[in-house]
């Protein structure tokens, strides 16, 4: 009977070391992986609408440079350093945008949170005592801000408008102010 004793290092398979490149490769990605998130911050957008909770979406620039968007509601990762937030309101007419400036950290979220204030403006368009349908498009410092259709609400920032209503050739202008929380009907009557 033999009996084999061996000192020093244990025998290794040839697969295995050729295995050992690979393992290494694959540490240096998972500690790199860890260093990449410590070097990025984060923001977390918040928008309401006169108060309540509401969607929008959030861009983010550095020095002129957009390094990040998405939805509001959602954390958004992005590089440290000074950054401008432009936060839209979603489901308005005229698009609202509000923009503030944050100082991001490596490893540390920032809030955002944003408030518009809107209301909803319908015209009724009524021809001979009918309803009728015609253009009505709304301005806003002399600038067209968008069409609705006639008794269909839109939603606007609060503020003060011109509505100008056409049907059949004849016309209807209209000097609306509409406050945060506000629906108003503007009847246009040919």
């Amino acid at each position: 009977m033999r009996i084999l004793i061996q000192t020093g290092r244990l025998p290794c398979p040839a697969n295995s070391r050729a295995a050992l490149p690979s393992l290494l490769v694959a540490l240096a990605c998972f500690s790199q992986a860890g260093v990449a998130e410590a070097q990025t911050g984060e923001i977390r957008c918040t928008v309401t609408d006169n108060g309540a909770p509401a969607h929008g979406t959030i861009a983010v620039e550095q020095n002129g440079r957009k390094v990040g968007a998405g939805s509001c509601g959602a954390i958004l990762s992005v590089p440290p350093g000074k950054c401008t937030v432009t936060v839209r309101l979603d489901g308005t007419l005229d698009n609202p945008a509000k923009t503030v400036s944050v100082e991001v950290m490596a490893g540390k979220t920032v809030p955002v949170a944003v408030d518009f204030q809107t209301g909803v403006l319908e015209v009724r368009i009524e021809a001979k005592g009918q309803s009728g349908t015609g253009i009505v498009t709304v301005n806003r410092g002399g600038k067209r801000i968008g069409t609705i259709g006639s008794g269909v609400g839109a939603r606007l920032s609060a503020g003060t408008y011109e509505v100008v209503v056409r049907l059949g050739g004849q016309e209807r202008r209209y000097s609306v102010d509409l406050r945060p929380g506000q629906r108003r009907m503007v009847r246009a009557q040919f």
